[in-house]
């Protein structure tokens, strides 16, 4: 809002400030759970990037914000990331946060036998990347102590084969792919998942399969999106996450109508948010296509 009403005076050290400030306003927070990583374009490129105030870059609606950050709370640690644009993403930048998107959704909806350690499905994070000749360098997950540790194992899901830990229920591990271009931005995309039991009914009754589910509930920033990139399971999964998002928060915002204004219009379904064309569109670019070739004639 801050951006958009023309503010110039918003930089990545402030944008730390301002979560750290909201977090405090919940009486169960007592410290970040880590440095927040704030990188605004090249910077968010650094994956451990941590702003300093002599140096921080001015956040505006040219390039990507990403955000990571978290807080521990006498009840838990948080750990979460989100990438933004505030203005026109490129094409360049939302296929690659479009390929981070799905396969964050690919490692949440994975279904996996209970013997199966981390390094067997990282694979399924990383797949629309690879696909495009692109990888990251770093982990897709880690575990999350409770109050304690932010990285905590001995789960992990990276593809480093040495640590063949299954996940076993009840383990919470972080869900983070990333794309990052140096010098240009940085893309990352992190939910926290609790492991459960998976059920399929009584036919299954007896399988030992193991699933996720999720626990951080924060928008997904649908204006880097390239919507015809995403399958239809792809997006019922992110109509319903959204969904799920403003069910859980709303009730938090109900002294806080611009916040709440904030979060539905972010989590808006996807055929709001990119419309089909209507008929009379189609008609308009067929008669113009029609136009061309008369006139090539």
């Amino acid at each position: 809002q801050r951006i958009q009403e023309g503010d110039t005076t918003l930089d990545e050290c402030s944008v730390d400030e301002e979560l750290c400030k909201a977090r405090k306003r919940d009486p169960l927070f007592f410290e970040p759970s880590f440095p927040t990583i704030a990188g605004f374009g090249g910077n968010g490129a650094i994956v451990h990037y941590v702003a300093k105030p002599e140096s921080c870059a001015r956040v505006d609606a040219s390039n990507l914000l990403l955000v990571d950050s978290g807080g521990q709370y006498l009840d838990g640690t948080t750990d979460v990331t989100r990438t933004f644009h505030f203005g026109q993403p490129t094409a360049e930048e939302k296929d690659a946060f479009t390929r981070v998107l799905k396969g964050n959704i690919a490692l949440d909806s994975a279904v996996f036998p209970s013997t199966t350690p981390g390094c067997a499905i990282d694979a399924f994070a990383r797949q629309h990347l690879w696909a495009a000749g692109l990888d990251y360098g770093h982990g897709t997950g880690h575990g999350v102590g409770a109050a304690l540790n932010v990285h905590e194992g001995p789960q992990s899901i990276s593809p480093r084969f040495s640590n063949l830990q299954p996940l076993l229920p009840g383990m919470i591990v972080s869900n983070e792919p990333g794309f990052y271009l140096p010098n240009r931005f940085g893309i990352r995309i992190e939910n926290l998942l609790l492991v459960e039991t998976a059920s399929f009914g009584s036919n299954n009754a007896n399988s030992q399969f193991l699933r996720f589910s999720k626990l951080t509930h924060i928008p997904i920033d649908t204006n880097c999106i390239n919507v015809d990139m995403l399958n239809e399971s792809e997006r019922k999964w992110l109509d319903e996450y959204h969904q799920q998002v403003e069910e859980k928060l709303t009730p938090l915002l109900s002294d806080d109508p611009n916040a709440l204004a904030w979060l539905q219009r972010k989590c808006r379904p996807l055929n709001l948010v990119f419309p089909p064309p209507s008929e009379k569109t189609i008609d308009e670019e067929k008669k113009v296509e029609e136009d061309i070739v008369v006139t090539a004639r």
